[in-house]
């Protein structure tokens, strides 16, 4: 049972799960299991393969490497506290492990969008300016567009914590997701929260508005430039390569921006719908990203083919 009564100094969270299905919490863990199962060895094994097999040392490559490792620490960060409540039927969190929690899932995800937006370049110069890409394409660019991505959502994050630290929590402080998120947790708060939530807006702004729009206007030069060729000097490879990326984006941000819509503009949503997108949100991306590169790159499906077959010659000696 929960005991919402909250009577220590340092406030305590409470997670309720999926409501009204709560008897059915350790069935409900089962799928919960297998798809976090999925999505570790998936992305483990993009990294595995990317930095043992040296035809994909390019690049592309190393920046589904680093899509990968932010998937990984995505699940990583949404798993303990989702497990403990299907599992254990554990439902509250501490101030600093909420906040700790919520500073890495908001960080990772910049982190992600940053790195979709060097993928979009990638793209746009592998098209556009095919002659010049290694030039431009570097391995130094590479760790220079990874490095700034992670820069920009460790410093535009990192004050978000603090914000909340500095208000008090009067209410029942039940979170509406299976982890801590912060407009979930800037309901809860006491007080005026304006310059925290403009804040937060203005962070939204500077990192996912602006990446979109940025990878939109990169798609649009990359149609643009295809569409002037003739058909038989058209890359067909390099557009199924900007299809994977393209269906990579979609689902990382559909439930990102229906999540923030859900918070911002609706009152009175149901819980099961909230539970639904945030876990779809969190869970999902790191679930199909490798499923959808290993089904559309052929580097990768020949990458596979090849450490399954050394697998089953090893075995068979």
């Amino acid at each position: 049972m929960l005991d919402f009564n909250n009577t220590s100094n340092w406030p305590t969270f409470f997670f309720i799960g999926i409501p009204g299905l709560e008897p059915a919490h350790m069935w409900i863990s089962i799928p919960f299991c297998f798809l976090y199962l999925v999505a570790l060895v998936g992305n483990v094994l993009l990294l595995v393969i990317v930095r043992t097999e040296q035809n994909l040392h390019e690049p592309q490559f190393y920046l589904l490497a680093m899509l990968a490792l932010t998937d990984l620490g995505l699940s990583l960060s949404t798993m303990p506290s989702v497990l403990a409540i299907f599992w254990f039927d554990v439902h509250h969190i501490g101030l600093d492990a909420c906040l700790t929690q919520m500073f890495f899932i908001h960080t990772l995800s910049s982190v992600e969008s940053g790195v979709l937006v060097a993928m979009a370049f990638d793209r746009l110069v592998a098209i556009c300016a095919p002659l010049n890409y290694t030039r431009i394409l570097t391995h130094y660019t590479v760790a220079c567009l990874s490095g700034a991505a992670l820069i920009r959502g460790a410093t535009l994050l990192a004050p978000l914590p603090f914000f909340l630290r500095t208000f008090s929590f009067c209410g029942a402080n039940i979170l509406s997701h299976s982890y801590c998120y912060y407009p979930d947790m800037l309901n809860l708060a006491c007080g005026d929260v304006t310059f925290s939530s403009v804040y937060g807006l203005v962070c939204v702004l500077c990192t996912f508005a602006v990446d979109v729009i940025f990878i939109l206007v990169s798609y649009m030069k990359i149609l643009g430039t295809v569409m002037k060729l003739g058909i038989q000097d058209r890359n067909w490879k390099s557009l199924q390569t900007c299809a994977c990326h393209l269906c990579t984006v979609l689902v990382f941000y559909l439930p990102l921006i229906s999540l923030a819509v859900l918070h911002r503009y609706t009152q009175e949503t149901s819980p099961i719908l909230y539970t639904t997108m945030s876990n779809a949100y969190l869970l999902m991306t790191p679930l199909l990203n490798p499923v959808v590169y290993s089904l559309k790159s052929r580097q990768i499906q020949a990458a596979l083919r090849k450490r399954f077959w050394a697998q089953r010659v090893v075995a068979g000696e």
